[in-house]
């Protein structure tokens, strides 16, 4: 049975297309009931994050086609609309991508930390909803393992660099003097999070923590010293911000142009950065055209983290020796798990003929017969069932010159290489 991996991420589509094909984590546990009820699908995991979207099932079907067609379906999108987005990887290829993307090797920042939560999240939403089985969860428990490894072993996650640093980098560039600004933070989930505590350690004067679950943005504001609003007090307090970060969950955006507009007036034109790190977008795009405002998407952030990259060259060398190792094992396991079956069927089939061959042994003692007879007839007897298909194959593969056959017959039954 296939194992295959589809979907797309930063480096194959921008965010309009990504935030076309995203799975809002309310709606993924009810996703991956809908895709276990496909006929070819026997698991199957949706991680659903800002950068990417991807599928991992075990499929009956020849090709991953038949899950780019459902992944079309679910969105209300034709797949040939969507194809020159997509990647799909299958078998050992589809197990080195998901050990790389959990360790941080594909994503936009390499090395960062938060990609491993979100998968696990994403594991224990497909473990809920009965998608991942025996094998989906042997993978992505591999998966956590290796990612852990690659920290320990590999300095992937020194000088930590993130999308939410990234947007702080940028912020510095924009405002020399942090002390005296004051950033609005909307969200309250890991990389709103992560920037509020950049903003902070980097000298900010203020921070506005906003969400939609007060207690949320209390807690958060707690920890950073800032202060916390409902999401509905944005109007009220925009017009304080020189620094927005949002990356909420909301599937339609939480901050609309004539808020901005209203802001930059009350400003008096001031100037108002805004770093919009959701997918689908927080800010609408009529934001972007205004004046005084700079506004910066997860697409736009690629520059600056790039800057990063070099400084993760060797580290990241040494993880993807650990990622095709440990893929490497994992397909071990699957091949052991394959030979497992194997050796039960085999047993099986041994079982029945001694049981067979023991009961006419009996028979023939309780008929009278003689005991060293019957011990002959059962050692021959058992001898030529047990060897009579394995005899017959060998026997077609010298006539037709097999030779990895034969091999395997010597290694099989431990066999000298006379033959005798």
């Amino acid at each position: 049975m296939p194992l295959f991996s589809t979907g797309l991420n930063h480096t194959t589509a921008d965010t309009r297309i990504r935030e076309r094909l995203a799975f809002p984590e309310t709606e993924i546990g009810s996703a991956v009931t809908e895709l276990r009820r496909c006929p070819f699908v026997r698991e199957a995991v949706i991680v659903s994050t800002c950068n990417r979207t991807e599928l991992y099932c075990m499929s009956e079907a020849a090709s991953a086609e038949p899950l780019v067609e459902w992944l079309g379906r679910y969105h209300g999108i034709q797949p040939e609309q969507m194809r020159r987005y997509l990647y799909t990887y299958e078998g050992r290829l589809a197990v080195r991508h998901l050990l790389r993307v959990a360790s941080g090797l594909d994503s936009m920042v390499v090395g960062e930390p938060q990609i491993l939560g979100q998968i696990k999240e994403a594991y224990r939403q497909a473990r809920a909803s009965s998608g991942a089985g025996t094998i989906l969860s042997r993978l992505f428990e591999h998966a956590f393992s290796v990612a852990k490894r690659i920290r320990t072993e590999t300095l992937i996650g020194s000088h930590p660099v993130s999308v939410a640093s990234a947007a702080v980098a940028l912020a510095r560039q924009i405002f020399a003097n942090f002390p005296e600004h004051t950033a609005l933070l909307i969200g309250a989930g890991e990389t709103v999070s992560l920037a509020a505590r950049h903003l902070r350690e980097n000298g900010l004067g203020r921070l506005i923590i906003a969400n939609r679950t007060l207690e949320r943005a209390q807690a958060l504001a707690h920890e950073v010293g800032g202060y916390a609003i409902p999401l509905e007090e944005i109007p009220a307090h925009l017009a304080e911000a020189d620094i927005v970060v949002s990356s909420t969950a909301s599937p339609a955006a939480v901050v609309s142009g004539e808020m901005v507009r209203a802001a930059i007036r009350r400003r008096k034109r001031r100037p108002m950065f805004i770093v919009d790190l959701a997918v689908p977008r927080d800010v609408d795009e009529e934001v972007a055209r205004l004046e005084d405002v700079y506004l910066y998407n997860l697409d736009d952030l690629g520059s600056v983290i790039e800057e990063n990259r070099a400084s993760r060259v060797e580290a990241a060398q040494l993880a993807e020796e650990i990622v095709d190792q440990e893929t490497d094992d994992f397909l071990g396991w699957l091949r052991s798990r394959d030979a497992a079956g194997t050796i039960r069927e085999l047993r099986s089939r041994a079982d029945e003929i001694r049981a067979e061959t023991l009961e006419r042994a009996r028979r023939m003692l309780e008929g009278g017969r003689d005991p060293d007879s019957v011990l002959e007839y059962l050692a021959h007897t058992l001898t030529n069932r047990l060897l009579h298909s394995p005899t017959a194959r060998l026997r077609e593969a010298g006539r037709g010159s097999d030779q990895d056959l034969l091999q395997a017959a010597h290694s099989l039954f431990d066999l000298d290489e006379s033959g005798e």
